[in-house]
C-alpha cells in the first residue's frame, strides 16, 4: 500500500485566491488604520474633560419605540452598525466554504481546528484564572475573537510584508472565529426570546433566499427587506448582528454564464468599504471609550475576570492558534511550507490575540447587570490586544527580512505580463518572453560597449 501523500501547510496560493485576498485585506488594513484612529479618539474622549459630552452623546436615545427600537447611539452602533460587519463575515465565510480554503474538508482541517483550539484555549484560560480567583465565569467568551481589521492594522505599522500565505492563514482563522462568535452571541446571550418576531425574521431571510436565488436584483428590494429582517431579528431577542450573518451566507458565490462576478463578490466590494470604513470604526469610538488611570490598569491584572481576558488573549490565543496548528499538521501529514518556519505561525498565532471589535460586543452582552465591570473588561480587552500586537509585532519583526524578500519574490514580474513569475515559471511561454527579453537586453549591452569602444557617444549623430 502506498503511504499517504503529505499536503503543504501554508503552501502558495493559487493566483485567483492570491488576488482575492490581497484585494480583500487592502481594504481591511485602510479599515484597521481607521478602527486604530477611532479607538484613540474614544480613548482620549473618555479621559479628557470632554468625557461628560461623550457620555451624553452614547446615551442619547431616539428611534420608534413602538418597534423596539428606541435604542442609545452606542446600541445603534452596537445592534444597527455592526450588523454590517458581521454581514461581510457572513460573505466572507460563504466564500471560503464555497471557493476559498474551507471548501476542501482535507485542506480547511488545519485551519478550522487552529481557529477552534484558539477559542477553545483562551476561554479555559479565562475559567481557570476566574474559578482561581472567584470570579464570575459570564466572560468566558470574551478573550475568544480575533480582530482582522485591527491585526492588519498591526502589521501596516510595524511594515511586515507577511507572505500571501500567512495573511490568508489570518483571515481564514479570522473567518471562522466570525463564525463562532455569532454562535456564541445566538446560544449563549440570548434569553427571553419573542416566537412571533423570530418566525417573521426567518420568514423575511426566506423571502431574501428567494429573492435572489430567482435572480431578482435592485437595492430598492433588498436594503428595505435587510430593514425589516434585521427589526424583526432585534425585537425577537436575538441579537440582530445573526441577521446580517444570515443574509451574507445567502448570497451565491458562484459564477454564472454571462457574470464577470458572483453576486456576493459584488456586493462585498461594494459594502466591504462601508463596514471597514465606517460601521466598525463608528462602533469603536462608543465601544471602547473607557477610563484609564494608572488604578485602573492595575485593577486589570488584579480583578479575575479582568486577568482572564488579558491571559486569554495574550497567552491563550497564541497557545490555542499554535499548538492546533502544529497538531493538526502532525496528525494529518501536512508538511510546512519550507520557506517558513514554526516561528511565523507562532507570531500569526500571537497576532491573533488582538481581539478588540467582537471581544468589546461580547463583553457588553457578559455583563448587562453590572456596568462597572463590563466597562473593566472593555479595558482588559484594550490592554489584552495592545499586548498581543507588541508582542506579535517583535516577533514579526525578527524575520521581517526574510518576509521581504518571499514578498519580493511573490510581487515579482520580469516579463511585465500582469502576473507574478512565481505562477508561470513552469510554462513555455514564459522562457520564450524572458529569452527575449535577455535576448533584447544583451543587444542593448552590446550596442553600448561599442559605443563606449569607437570614443563616441550615444548621441553623436552625423556631422
Amino acid at each position: 500500500m502506498a503511504a499517504p501523500t503529505s499536503r503543504k501547510f501554508l503552501g502558495r496560493l493559487s493566483l485567483p485566491e492570491r488576488t482575492f485576498i490581497t484585494d480583500a485585506l487592502r481594504t481591511e488594513t485602510v479599515g484597521g488604520m481607521i478602527l486604530l484612529v477611532a479607538a484613540i479618539a474614544a480613548l482620549i474622549l473618555a479621559n479628557t474633560p470632554l468625557s461628560d459630552v461623550y457620555g451624553d452623546i452614547k446615551d442619547f436615545s431616539f428611534g420608534p419605540g413602538a418597534l423596539h427600537l428606541h435604542l442609545s447611539v452606542e446600541s445603534w452602533a452596537t445592534d444597527g452598525l455592526l450588523t454590517v460587519f458581521f454581514f461581510v463575515a457572513g460573505i466572507e465565510l460563504k466564500r471560503e466554504l464555497v471557493a476559498g480554503e474551507l471548501r476542501d474538508p482535507k485542506a480547511a482541517a488545519l485551519p478550522v481546528i487552529a481557529a477552534l483550539c484558539g477559542m477553545a484555549a483562551p476561554a479555559l484560560v479565562y475559567v481557570v484564572v476566574t474559578a482561581t480567583g472567584g470570579g464570575s465565569m459570564k466572560g468566558w467568551a470574551v478573550p475568544t475573537a480575533t480582530d482582522i481589521a485591527f491585526a492588519l492594522a498591526v502589521l501596516a505599522v510595524i511594515g511586515t510584508a507577511l507572505p500571501a500565505a500567512l495573511r490568508a492563514f489570518l483571515l481564514t482563522l479570522a473567518v471562522v472565529d466570525d463564525l463562532g462568535a455569532i454562535l456564541i452571541i445566538a446560544i449563549f446571550f440570548t434569553k427571553d426570546i419573542n416566537f412571533v418576531a423570530l418566525g417573521l425574521s426567518f420568514a423575511g431571510l426566506a423571502l431574501f433566499r428567494l429573492l435572489h436565488h430567482k435572480g431578482v436584483r435592485g437595492a430598492y428590494i433588498y436594503l428595505p427587506l435587510g430593514l425589516v429582517i434585521w427589526a424583526l431579528m432585534h425585537a425577537s431577542g436575538v441579537h440582530a448582528t445573526v441577521a446580517g450573518v444570515a443574509m451574507g451566507l445567502m448570497l451565491r458565490c458562484t459564477v454564472r454564464e454571462g457574470e464577470d462576478r458572483s453576486p456576493a463578490e459584488r456586493i462585498e466590494h461594494r459594502v466591504r468599504p462601508l463596514s471597514a470604513g465606517l460601521a466598525v470604526p463608528v462602533f469603536a469610538l462608543f465601544a471602547a471609550g473607557v477610563p484609564i488611570s494608572g488604578d485602573a490598569v492595575a485593577d486589570v491584572f488584579t480583578r479575575p475576570e479582568t486577568l482572564g481576558v488579558v491571559l486569554g488573549l495574550v497567552v491563550g490565543k497564541a497557545v490555542g492558534v499554535f499548538g492546533g496548528s502544529w497538531c493538526a499538521a502532525r496528525f494529518t501529514r501536512a508538511e510546512l511550507n519550507e520557506d517558513l518556519a514554526w516561528a511565523d505561525v507562532f507570531a500569526v498565532a500571537t497576532l491573533a490575540g488582538i481581539g478588540f471589535t467582537v471581544s468589546l460586543l461580547i463583553g457588553e452582552l457578559a455583563f448587562p447587570d453590572d456596568p462597572a465591570l463590563a466597562e473593566e473588561v472593555k479595558s482588559a480587552v484594550l490592554i489584552g490586544s495592545l499586548c498581543a500586537a507588541l508582542l506579535a509585532g517583535i516577533l514579526l519583526k525578527l524575520r521581517n527580512n526574510r518576509y521581504q524578500r518571499l514578498y519580493q519574490d511573490e510581487e515579482r514580474d520580469e516579463d511585465m505580463d500582469g502576473i507574478p513569475d512565481v505562477y508561470e515559471r513552469d510554462t513555455p511561454e514564459y522562457h520564450l518572453r524572458m529569452a527575449a527579453i535577455h535576448e533584447a537586453k544583451a543587444a542593448e549591452h552590446r550596442r553600448l560597449a561599442e559605443v563606449a569602444a569607437g570614443g563616441g557617444s550615444e548621441d553623436d549623430g552625423p556631422a
